[in-house]
This record gives C-alpha cells, structure tokens and sequence, in this order.
C-alpha cells in the first residue's frame, strides 16, 4: 500500500550500474530523535544511503520508487543493543545439548527477519556459538537473507563454572563442550579477548556476575577479579573494542564500571555506589526489562530448572528501579531488550516498559533507541539519526512515539541500509 513503482523503476532495477532511488513521503519526520518532530518531509535515497531531507511532498524523479508514508511518522530505525538472535525463549536447557551450531545459523537468520518486524535495523548480539552469529552477519551483509545490520560478539567471556559456562553435568560433557570460553587469570583472560578479536567479534561480552538462567546456583554477585576485568578492559581498548558486561549483583556492577567496562547490562540490583561508578567512568546502562517479562511469562511452566526458577523471582520486584535510579543521575542509557529471553519480534515492547517501569520520558526513550545506542555501539557516523549521507535505516509508525510511546508498537516500514522489508513475511 505504501510502494508506488514509477515508470522507469523496473528499468532501473534491471540495469547494472544505474543509481536505485527511493523518494519517501513522510506524513511527519523524526529525523532526530532528540529534536521536535517535522512536518510532511520528503526523504531521498539512494543505493542504501540518505542523499537528501527536504521539507513537504516533493515530486519522485523521473526513474525513482515512490513510497508514500504521508499518513505516518517516519523515524530512525531502532536500534537493540541486546540481542541473542541464535536462541528462542521457549527452548529447554537440555536442548543444548543435542543442536548443532549449523541449525544455529538458521534460527539466527528466522529471528532476524523478526527483529526487523519489530523495527529493529541494527542489533548488537551478546551471545552465541564460536562461529553461528558471525555467519549469520555475513549472510545479511552480502544480501543473501533480510535482516539487520549486526554487531556479534560470539560467546560471552566467562570464569569456570559460572555464568556463560556450564555446570552440573558428566565430565566427559563438559570436556567436550566447555573450556573455549573461561579464563582465569589476568593474561589468561587478555588472551581470550585477543582470541576473539581475531575471530571476529566486534565487541567483547564478559559475565561479571553470576546469571539467572544458567544452572550455576552460586548467587548474582561478582565473578571476575578486579585484575581480570581491567585487563580484558585495556585488552580490548587496545584492539579497538568495547566491553559488554552482563551485569546483576551490586558490586559486581560497580566493579565492572571501575575496571572499564563500556557497558552495564541488566543491572538488575544496582545500588548508588554502583551508580556513582558508572558516572565516574561514563559506563553505559542497557536495561533489558524485556528480560524480566520473558522470564515471568516463562515461570512454572518446566521450561526452566528448579534452580532458574528460585533466581527469577529473586530479581521480579527490581525490575525498572536500577533503570529508574540511573536515568535520574544522568547515566547515559541505551535501548536493549535481551531478545531470545522472551520472543523475538516482540524487541519493540521494551520502550513502554522503560517509561512505566524505568520512569523515562518517551523522548528520552526514543533517543536510547535511536543516537544514544548507536553512540554505545560506536556506529553514530552510520545509523541513529536521518542525515543526508548516513545508511538508509528508518522506519514509519502510526502515531506520534513522542506522546505515546506505544506507537513504537505500531510499525508499519521498515528499510534498513536502503533495503525494503515486508513486515510480516
């Protein structure tokens, strides 16, 4: 309904060498999520880049695709920096056991066609098989598979038997499976964030604290030393990376912001000294209370272990303080939802959570989502705002997401990097 084909689109489209051009009405403009609306704006692209922003309905070029959203409000596209593309919400730990890292690729690909649904243009993943979310990357780089922009970091670095590795099992099990992803030790864990460097990774994840659904029961606090975390820190500093802390115990989190970190995930149970840390330190907050929802709709129903269990509902009564006490003291805070926890395509719902439950103003939202998570993920020059010369990733909603944040929930296009995505297909 919104894709108007001009005489000469099919030509073009069939011609090597010949500019694609999209010429996009938009019924009101975000074009910067910190700034007041527009009204009715036209917006070019062409071959995957925003060539011009101009005020009004503008006539399409004679060759260009027409695509009409004069009846909704257009935005930068959303940006997820907490993702686990490779897994569903409803697979059973011992499933892990038994599929392989190829069909990990597969439902990497299936869940990121439903972050793009959901609005989703780029997503940082924070988890996965050694080499499943980089294929998955690849795949979506080279236009063989609809799908976001990506930033994968690969699995998590993580201290022996706690969170990210894996406990209560056969010996000869965890031989097979573990080891590849511990480290003890300060040079043991810079060896690691090299080791994963030179894999591909395009930012580090480290579980500084203990987890809720692993089957590791020795609580929620710190897991790394101090020296463990300030050298995988200035390790990845060196290679030009960031550092992903999944994060839920206090002091685990203001350790984490002391040593470095780039970013506090979760943050479940931090308390003001942490929060004074990440001031300190300019540590990011992502705050995935989508996570929490995922987790509660799960409950009683045998998709967890007994243990999981007793630890999610240790967190249910914080969810949203942490986001709320940090946003008030000026931490800066980016969109993520822990995808894969819950549904994937459902990315979108974290928004009103972080009004009702975080205490944000919906602008305050809308730029996390947008320029502040490409701020975090290093990628501002490409994506997060709508500017002549960036990456054509946008979306259009019904509504106004500045009043009500709920219109987030409304998405009606999507183009990511100047590719169309049908919703729903």
């Amino acid at each position: 309904m919104f894709r108007i084909a001009a005489t000469l689109a099919a030509f073009l489209l069939a011609t090597p060498g010949l500019a694609q051009t999209y010429t996009i009405h938009a019924g009101s403009l975000i074009a910067d999520a910190a700034e007041a609306p527009r009204g009715p704006s036209t917006i070019t692209v062409t071959d995957g880049r925003i060539a011009a922003i101009a005020d009004g309905l503008q006539p399409a070029p004679a060759g260009a695709t027409l695509v009409d959203l004069s009846a909704l409000t257009v935005m930068p596209g959303l940006i997820d920096s907490h993702v686990h593309l490779e897994g569903d919400h409803d697979t059973k730990y011992e499933q892990g056991f038994i599929d392989t890292d190829e069909y990990g690729v597969t439902v990497g690909l299936k869940n990121a066609r439903r972050s793009l649904d959901a609005g989703m243009t780029t997503v940082r993943d924070l988890g996965s098989a050694p080499q499943t979310m980089f294929a998955v990357r690849r795949a979506i780089d080279e236009g063989l598979h609809e799908g976001p922009r990506i930033l994968a970091s690969g699995p998590a670095i993580s201290i022996i038997g706690g969170h990210g590795d894996m406990s209560k099992a056969r010996p000869e099990i965890l031989t097979a499976m573990t080891g590849y992803n511990t480290c003890t030790g300060a040079m043991e864990c810079s060896e690691r964030v090299r080791q994963f460097s030179r894999a591909g990774a395009d930012v580090i994840k480290i579980t500084a604290t203990g987890g809720v659904l692993s089957q590791q029961g020795r609580g929620l606090e710190a897991h790394f030393t101090d020296e463990e975390m300030r050298a995988i820190a200035s390790t990845a500093g060196s290679l030009g990376l960031k550092v992903a802390a999944h994060a839920h115990g206090a002091r685990g989190i203001e350790a984490a912001a002391r040593a470095g970190i780039t970013s506090i995930e979760h943050g479940t149970f931090v308390d003001e000294a942490g929060i004074e840390a990440m001031k300190e330190n300019g540590t990011w907050y992502v705050p995935t209370l989508m996570a929490y929802r995922g987790i509660e709709e799960q409950l009683g129903t045998g998709i967890y272990t007994p243990v999981v269990e007793d630890k999610i509902r240790q967190t249910m009564e914080y969810v949203g303080k942490g986001l709320n006490a940090a946003y008030r003291a000026g931490v800066p805070i980016a969109f993520g939802t822990d995808s894969g926890v819950y549904a994937h395509g459902r990315n979108n719902e974290e928004a009103a959570m972080m009004v009702e439950r975080g205490g944000m103003p919906p602008r305050a939202v809308l730029v996390a989502a947008t320029k502040g998570a490409a701020d975090l993920l290093g990628i501002a020059d490409e994506t997060g705002t709508l500017e002549a010369g960036k990456s054509a990733d946008l979306i259009a909603v019904e509504g106004n997401p500045v009043e009500d944040i709920r219109a987030l929930e409304n998405i009606r296009y999507v183009m990511a990097r100047g590719r169309e995505h049908t919703i729903g297909e």
